[in-house]
């Protein structure tokens, strides 16, 4: 299938933007498949929203080239053209001298070409050397297009293309102009999600526009096909363990929870169990016959007052995990599980109390990017010593103590640089900060659903 890499000269150039511009004007014509470089939720929900097919992460840290193919192949069909959205600058990853970790490995893995987005603004001749530095630092990149972002007018445009053909070989694809009034909003931890944002079917009916002006559409197709021919192979990847007919688990999904990756939920489908969707702030208790909880990350310091206020949604999952039901519960999901969260402006509100801890909400990141997680004894996950390669990204802290099951540790260059411990477990399963992609190792997925099936069977169900 055709597709491209929208990649960015540095975080902050405008690549989400352009490359949701993009994906509104091709989902006029065609089934686009989008795809996000990095353990990135917020973006994904606008592609999600924007082309009506659920985002992808491709993350080369945390998933082998094979479980990358195989997702890459696995998720694009049933569409017309790939377009993924890289994260930070192209060769930006997850230390010096390495690219794993970044847009320009995922661009090696898939062999698909590049398109930059560069930021014009007080630039005329100048531009070229950037674009020649990006497309001569590695030969295994084929960076095939760019576009100019904050270019102030058509003539401004015509001096930077013209710069860029006459020193390098690189295609200019148009520009946008600065435009305020399609800017995205955004909080402490990056944009506002696409379901707050009332103004968003403007906004990008507004985007596109600006995009089918000035970006060469055709011209990025066309660049996108010619790479059809290249048919990318993964050796298979086992997904499925065995068929768990029978088998609901019930996922926390609102504005207060979002923060998952797709792919773990459809290996929930893969293996035959039904997945329920419920709302800790809008429902009023958990469905029923349920044999496993996840809560994902999110917002729930937003929307700390709405959660306070449903005590019978409160009681229902205390009353549900005081049974055993097997459960996970990621980042936001671990501070709702506590008894109370702290705003930032240290207002107090009641959570479930489950855990016996609060959750406080700080000025600064307190975890920040990829880790090594190991398991320091048994629990739902697996046993002592596996591991799985995970990512932290949060501002909130809770209060310690309480018996944890995880062992973190952050490298660079082979050496650690952080170690922590995390993973809250109490009954049948744990709360923890690190998000996990199930691919980086399929065992902690297994374990999870065997704890679920053992509660199903002592149900007599």
């Amino acid at each position: 299938m055709a597709g491209v890499i929208i990649a960015g000269t540095n975080s902050g150039v405008g690549k989400t933007t352009i490359s949701m511009g993009i994906m509104k004007v091709l989902s006029q014509e065609m089934i686009v498949q989008p795809y996000k470089v990095g353990p990135d939720y917020i973006d994904t929900a606008y592609h999600t929203y924007i082309t009506n097919r659920k985002s992808r992460n491709l993350d080369s840290w945390m998933l082998t080239d094979d479980v990358i193919k195989y997702l890459y192949n696995k998720n694009r069909l049933g569409s017309d053209f790939a377009v993924i959205e890289g994260v930070m600058g192209l060769y930006d990853g997850a230390e010096i001298g390495s690219d794993i970790g970044s847009t320009a490995k995922i661009a090696k893995i898939l062999k698909l070409p590049v398109v930059l987005v560069v930021n014009g603004g007080g630039l005329s001749q100048s531009i070229a050397a950037i674009v020649k530095g990006y497309a001569d630092f590695d030969s295994q990149i084929d960076i095939k297009g760019v576009i100019f972002n904050n270019v102030s007018s058509d003539i401004h445009y015509y001096i930077l293309k013209e710069a860029v053909e006459t020193y390098t070989d690189v295609k200019p694809l148009g520009y946008l102009k600065k435009v305020e009034n399609i800017k995205l909003s955004s909080r402490h931890l990056g944009l506002v999600p696409s379901f707050e944002n009332e103004t968003l079917d403007g906004l990008l009916t507004e985007l596109a526009l600006h995009v089918k002006e000035t970006i060469d559409i055709d011209g990025l197709v066309k660049l996108g096909k010619e790479y059809n021919k290249t048919e990318i192979k993964s050796n298979h990847v086992k997904s499925v363990c065995e068929s768990y007919k029978g088998l609901r688990v019930a996922i926390a999904k609102d504005e207060a929870f979002n923060f998952y990756y797709h792919d773990n939920l459809d290996l929930f489908l893969e293996n035959d169990i039904e997945i329920v969707t419920f709302s800790p702030i809008h429902d009023e208790k958990l469905p029923d016959n349920i044999h496993g909880l996840m809560f994902g990350g999110g917002f729930p310091e937003v929307f700390a007052k709405e959660l306070e206020q449903n005590e019978t949604m409160k009681n229902s999952i205390l009353e549900k995990l005081s049974s055993g039901i097997p459960y996970i519960a990621e980042c936001g999901g671990l501070m709702y599980l506590c008894n109370n969260i702290y705003d930032f402006d240290s207002n107090k509100y009641k959570m479930v109390g489950w855990f016996n801890k609060d959750s406080y909400m700080t000025k600064r990141l307190q975890r920040f990017g990829y880790a090594e997680l190991e398991l320091t004894e048994k629990c739902i996950y697996g046993e002592e010593s596996d591991k799985a390669r995970v990512h932290e990204f949060h501002r909130s802290k809770v209060d310690e103590g309480g018996k944890k099951v995880f062992r973190l540790k952050k490298y660079r260059k082979n050496k650690i640089t952080k170690e922590w411990n995390c993973g809250y477990e109490k009954g049948n399963g744990l709360g923890a900060y690190a998000h996990i992609h199930y691919y980086t190792n399929l065992k902690f997925f297994n374990n999870f659903v065997k704890k679920m099936d053992e509660f199903y069977q002592s149900q007599g169900e």
